[in-house]
């Protein structure tokens, strides 16, 4: 596909883009409040940052290794890919035609009503709290196995917590300097994850004395989940993929601060889901063709396989260096999923949808940055993590929280988009005559994939081993409902001007 883009009585430079933007913005019902200093790169990095190879494939690879071991691993990752590239493209699309800070539920008001944007909206922001709680719940369990590694240090759940907490605060604070610091930052990131990738990946294949065969690698399956269903543990085992890839709706979120925002806002969601899909499969090859103890690793006293791969593969002083190497891309993407989110909820407070939200929307006049957002992000996401303290599967609880969140809000405007095509006005960045087969691959897709991450992980089901991630998507839709009831009045999501004005803005189409 090509991109041909042709503007009208233009002038070159950064200036005439913003303006551009704006003109564009303005047409969706906003106004311009947000600083528009991040570059194409700089919203492909963070969609990069957020999706992590180094976070969401490391968190989740002891869970992976427990159900259904490294066949699993690498066959989901390399079916799940796929799928998930259809759903990015088929979100990509409707983004390209709708860039604001609100994403999801801003295109789902558009093609279907303020009833399916409230509960989109919900759900997105459920993703995004519970995608913060996970990722920096896994830095404190990475800075523990360090630490241990360091110090003979071994983590306890509130020493744990009490880790969590600092994260969550660098975390906030970082994100009230600005975009001029977010957008370096978040490309940092991304060169931080590729480079630091290789590096691993450079330092497992050629250090190691022994390494795997193939059929460890691509055969062995292993359930440590009590089930003894290899069909179900199979799709248990999909959490790791289905996680790792998520966060790519961060582009749209940071649309508002990105120039020429209705090609790079797309491009970035795209793009994203691709490099990290290809970079994660060669990270997760090269830890498994380096597991030296299968047994080891699941039980070693660092409590991360990932560490206890690094320690038998490289040795103590290599194993301390890529562990900070890999802390250091985690708190990245830490950073940058909170930018995500306070960006979300400004935007949903700005269109009257939460309790408060007058608060909420409030932006520095200084920075330009919501800074009641920022801080309303880490409270919530410190109380998601509370669980840790006595359920051994809190994490992965936290995390499929985050899949059930994020994945209907992807799907909702993609159904809606495929439901009232006449609706639907493409943007510069779409699909053509892939764009109802592929929305429809990625619709199906994600109603299954919900379900599945409701589903008991262990068993026996019992106090400690309990999924708790019915309960918390029940208590978030009945709190939607309940609010539905006494918001939906303040709620107002504004429509774009006319099918023609907004067509002006919109010159450019991919042939």
């Amino acid at each position: 596909m090509r991109t041909s883009v042709r503007a009208r009585h233009r002038l070159p430079g950064p200036l005439n883009d913003n303006n551009e933007d704006a003109r564009i913005l303005q047409s969706l019902g906003y106004t311009q409040q947000l600083h528009r200093r991040m570059g194409a790169f700089g919203n492909f990095a963070a969609s990069v940052s957020v999706i992590s190879i180094m976070s969401g494939t490391l968190l989740l690879f002891g869970y992976g290794l427990n159900s259904g071991g490294p066949a699993v691993i690498m066959w989901g990752w390399l079916v799940v890919g796929p799928l998930v590239l259809c759903l990015a493209a088929a979100l990509a699309e409707i983004t390209s035609r709708y860039p604001t800070s609100g994403g999801l539920y801003y295109m789902a008001r558009q093609l279907g009503g303020e009833r399916w944007s409230w509960y989109t909206g919900w759900l997105n922001l459920m993703g995004l709290l519970g995608g913060i709680a996970a990722q920096d719940y896994g830095i404190a369990t990475f800075t523990g196995a360090w630490l241990h590694l360091q110090f003979g240090y071994t983590p306890t759940p509130g020493s744990l917590l009490t880790l969590y907490a600092v994260v969550l605060a660098l975390h906030a604070v970082l994100n009230l300097f600005g975009t001029r610091l977010m957008n370096f930052l978040t490309s940092l990131s991304a060169w931080w994850h590729l480079t630091g990738a290789l590096v691993i990946i450079g330092a497992l294949t050629l250090v190691p004395a022994h390494h795997q065969p193939a059929g460890f690698v691509f055969s062995e399956f292993t359930d440590n989940t009590g089930w003894n269903a290899p069909v179900y543990v199979v799709l248990l085992g999909m959490l790791l993929p289905v996680f790792a890839l998520a966060g790519y709706d961060t582009s749209a979120h940071l649309s508002e601060e990105t120039s020429r925002a209705s090609v790079a806002a797309a491009r970035g969601i795209i793009r994203s889901v691709a490099v990290s899909w290809v970079a994660g499969g060669v990270l997760l090859l090269a830890l498994l063709f380096a597991v030296q103890d299968y047994a080891a690793t699941l039980s070693g006293p660092t409590g991360v396989p990932v560490a206890q791969i690094l320690l038998d593969a490289l040795g103590v002083a290599t194993a301390k260096s890529l562990l900070l190497v890999i802390i250091v891309a985690q708190f990245l993407c830490g950073y940058t999923v909170t930018a995500s989110a306070s960006r979300m909820i400004y935007a949903f407070a700005r269109d009257g949808a939460l309790p408060g939200s007058s608060r909420w929307q409030q932006v520095s006049r200084r920075t330009a940055i919501p800074a009641n957002a920022v801080w309303l992000a880490v409270g919530v996401a410190f109380v998601l993590a509370l669980p840790s303290l006595y359920s051994a599967t809190a994490f992965s609880a936290v995390t499929a929280i985050s899949v059930v969140g994020f994945t209907p809000a992807y799907a909702i405007p993609v159904l809606l988009r495929l439901r009232h095509r006449d609706r639907f006005t493409p943007g510069p960045w779409h699909l053509g005559r892939w764009s109802r087969p592929i929305g429809w691959v990625a619709v199906v897709w994600a109603a299954g994939v919900t379900v599945l991450f409701l589903l008991p992980q262990t068993s026996p089901v019992t106090a400690t081993s309990f999924n708790y991630t019915p309960v918390a998507v029940l208590v978030a839709l009945v709190l939607a409902a309940l609010w539905w009831r006494v918001g939906r009045r303040s709620y107002r999501v504004p429509r774009p001007t006319s099918s023609s004005a907004q067509e002006a803005e919109f010159e450019g189409r991919i042939v």
